[in-house]
């Protein structure tokens, strides 16, 4: 019997570190120990009724069969009025395309445009999973490394001792996973300047955390606030965080025609369209009521000062507090080098992550995952009695360290 072998486009890439994690909190749970996992950022609230009565209406209605690949047009027209009611940005339906999920629409943008050679700036720390999506499609991510020293954010000197000849793309994530940084306006019109000296240079934007603002934060996009880029950027967003329905799977993006054409030839070769009965459940997302929006917000923000809080007071561990989305990245650089009660010494944030699972069993994702050392990534989207425990644990583990 002939053994299997992975393709050497698969050897370029590795599971996703997030997935991984989660997965070995289950296994570990299964065995009955009590294992709080932080590591999945998904929302614990419900997905709000009114779009679950669509999704039911929609069913009973018959909207069971295939739509066009790239999205029924009703949902392109919700969303091309949440970008102009929201970001006062203009679109045509020809110029948005639906995906099952957010994953497809950068993976398909990176398939319909890289070749062999072409590079694709991805600010570090960064999602686990663009980087690997780069290298699928052909590409050589570059890392532009934004530290704690610059709130974790690109800055026009970063961005343009990174550009080459052969960059193709710039991947902004705004707020950012895995650490809730949030750019200003002022910061993108800076970041504009240097684009704007590079007009090989797309830019996608990931703006899947935009209603998870905190402090009074006013959102803004790039294309907004630099219109001379409007014509190179692939602005993406989806229903999965705001409007609680990660496992609807639909992402969106908006942007140049002939991109979004060459997108929608793959999905047709992939894919397909999402599924139908979880679209029209979007179109009532985006033109439905928004007024839950807001109060959750404010619950993620009370459950960040806690955890920052928690945090900031565990031995060795420095916690940045974030304006957005529902993650914290602390630093342990105050851990390195310790020796944990197993006996082991701490010499990274891997070690640090894979001690805690096994001594007080709290699971979060290591930092090094995400491109930058030595931190972790905690995801607050659960309750604060939870949250209190899980910081209460690792104040506890980080005390043991000698």
């Amino acid at each position: 019997m002939a053994s299997f072998s992975e393709s050497d486009t698969l050897k370029r890439v590795k599971p996703s570190p997030t997935l991984a994690v989660t997965a070995k909190a289950r296994e570990l749970a299964r065995a009955g120990r009590k294992v709080i996992s932080l590591g999945a950022g998904e929302p614990d609230f419900d997905t709000p009724e009114n779009i679950c009565d669509a999704a039911i209406k929609a069913i009973k209605r018959g909207e069971t069969r295939y739509t066009d690949v790239d999205g029924i047009p009703e949902l392109k027209a919700a969303i091309v009025a949440k970008f102009k009611r929201e970001n006062g940005l203009d679109y045509k339906t020809t110029q948005v395309s639906v995906s099952p999920g957010g994953k497809p629409v950068i993976y398909n943008a990176m398939m319909a445009s890289l070749n062999a050679g072409d590079e694709v700036i991805v600010p570090a720390p960064y999602w686990v999973s663009y980087p690997d999506m780069v290298l699928l499609a052909g590409g050589t991510p570059v890392f532009a490394v934004a530290g704690m020293e610059t709130g974790f954010k690109l800055t026009p000197q970063i961005l343009e001792a990174a550009i080459t000849p052969k960059t193709k793309w710039l991947i902004l994530n705004s707020p950012s996973n895995p650490t809730g940084a949030v750019y200003t306006a002022e910061d993108l019109k800076a970041l504009g300047e240097v684009l704007k000296r590079h007009p090989q240079v797309w830019i996608l934007t990931d703006d899947m955390y935009e209603h998870l603002l905190f402090d009074g934060f006013k959102y803004a996009t790039i294309a907004q606030v630099v219109p001379e880029l409007y014509d190179r950027t692939l602005t993406m967003n989806g229903v999965s965080k705001a409007y609680s329905m990660t496992g609807w799977r639909i992402g969106y993006c908006a942007g140049p025609e002939p991109l979004i054409k060459a997108m929608s030839k793959i999905i047709s070769q992939s894919t397909s369209n999402a599924c139908s009965i979880a679209q029209w459940a979007a179109v009532e997302a985006l033109n439905g009521t928004q007024d839950f929006i807001a109060p959750r917000a404010e619950v993620f923000q009370k459950r960040r000062d806690l955890v920052v809080a928690m945090l900031n007071n565990a031995k060795g561990i420095t916690c940045p507090t974030p304006e957005g989305a529902f993650y914290v990245y602390p630093s342990i650089a105050g851990c390195i080098g310790k020796q944990a009660p197993s006996g082991k010494i701490i010499t990274n944030d891997e070690d640090f992550a894979g001690e805690l699972l096994q001594t007080e069993e709290v699971a979060v994702v290591h930092g090094a995952a995400f491109g930058l050392s030595p931190f972790f990534r905690i995801s607050y989207a659960t309750s604060e009695s939870v949250l209190t425990e899980a910081c209460s644990r690792i104040q506890r583990f980080c005390a043991s360290l000698k």
